[in-house]
């Protein structure tokens, strides 16, 4: 069984590495020829050459990694069984005791392990990558993060209070740009408006500060016939710290797409939006995408093994691996679909992740369960 193992694991690693560096050196050629349209600008006295291009898209690498992992093992282990099963490999290792829920276990054992590569490269090595490019484009380009035309909103409540926060951009370095901050009483009346052009998160995220704030502090008083007046006092300070509990954690989370983050800071800015009364629905759907994402490998080695138990006539291959890949497809077709719809119509953010993986799960073991009784 040892030498069973070691010849499928061995195949169809190298196959999924293959279909992987396949995929990866197409993508980069075409985030290269993206990327081709602003090397020769210059940004103060730095000029953006080729050599910048080619690290901005390397950085990008990782996070195709993590998109292109699910359908790289599916392609790759669909290809490796087909193979097997075309050349009688896999009734010479089923004859040698290679069992059918013995060759589930090590298809199954193979699918964890790319698993666990998923949750590593999609966690850890994708966001620290994306913030190196990020900041090499600031520093090469001047280009910042921005969320949309009015930039980035967060709500955060305090004191009875309830504040409304808008950044226009966020740096690659951390800086902030454009803030306006308007502060509301329990009546709903305004009664602080803090502008200021730059601004930046404190290393203790217990404070801002605020470059080149302008202050307007609101009043209310009732005049003899019980009318409501405001009264509006202005002030300028040179720098503001400004006390508050939101991060740059956050404010990345707001300004960038919420599957661009990693699972901890993605679940961190849901508690934040859920304290403050902010619809999460959304946020809550790509946090249970993210975490049955990687499990789709599984999926994915499930969906191949019944390729292993076909009869193919000689030439007849191609049309069997043609259609797992289309299935495959259709896979992550419906995820995005799930996703879309639970969205509008509120389903369970839990339920609408995981469904796609279960209802293909179902699919592929009882494929598996009836070729295994008919064969």
């Amino acid at each position: 069984m040892k030498t069973l193992r070691r010849l499928i694991y061995r195949d169809t690693v190298s196959a999924i590495g293959f279909v992987a560096l396949a995929f990866l050196a197409l993508f980069f050629f075409f985030d290269l020829l993206d990327e081709m349209g602003d090397v020769g600008r210059t940004v103060g006295d730095t000029t953006y050459t080729v050599w910048h291009a080619l690290l901005a898209v390397s950085l990008g690498i990782p996070n195709h990694l993590y998109e292109l992992l699910p359908i790289a093992v599916l392609i790759g282990s669909i290809f490796v069984m087909a193979r097997f099963a075309q050349s009688s490999e896999f009734t010479i290792m089923r004859t040698s005791g290679l069992g059918p829920w013995l060759a589930l276990r090590t298809m199954l054992l193979l699918g964890a392990c790319f698993v666990v590569l998923t949750v590593a490269v999609g966690d850890y090595i994708a966001p620290a990558a994306e913030r190196m490019a990020l900041v090499a484009k600031a520093k090469y380009l001047g280009k910042t993060s921005t969320s949309g035309s009015t930039g980035a909103w967060l709500k955060e409540k305090n004191n009875g209070n309830t504040l409304a926060v808008n950044v226009r951009a966020v740096r690659a370095d951390g800086a902030l740009q454009g803030i306006r901050v308007f502060q509301f009483d329990a009546q709903g009346r305004m009664v602080l408006q803090i502008h200021a052009d730059s601004g930046q998160v404190q290393s203790t995220a217990t404070a801002w500060d605020l470059t080149n704030a302008r202050i307007a502090r609101f009043r209310y008083t009732l005049d003899a016939q019980g009318a409501e007046n405001a009264q509006v006092t202005r002030e300028q300070a040179p720098s503001l710290e400004w006390p508050t509990s939101i991060t740059s954690e956050m404010l990345v989370a707001a300004v960038h797409k919420p599957d661009r983050m990693p699972t901890l800071e993605l679940f961190q800015f849901i508690q934040h939006l859920k304290a403050n009364d902010q619809s999460a629905q959304k946020y809550e759907i790509e946090f249970w995408r993210k975490v049955f994402y990687p499990l789709s490998c599984l999926v994915m080695v499930v969906l191949a093994l019944p390729f292993a138990y076909l009869h193919f006539r000689s030439g007849g291959i191609a049309g069997y691996v043609f259609g797992g890949v289309m299935a495959g497809i259709s896979f992550f077709l419906l995820n995005n679909v799930f996703g879309y719809a639970g969205n509008l119509q509120n389903w369970s953010p839990m339920l609408t992740a995981a469904a796609p993986g279960l209802i293909y799960s179902i699919l592929s073991l009882g494929a598996f369960a009836w070729l295994v009784i008919r064969r």
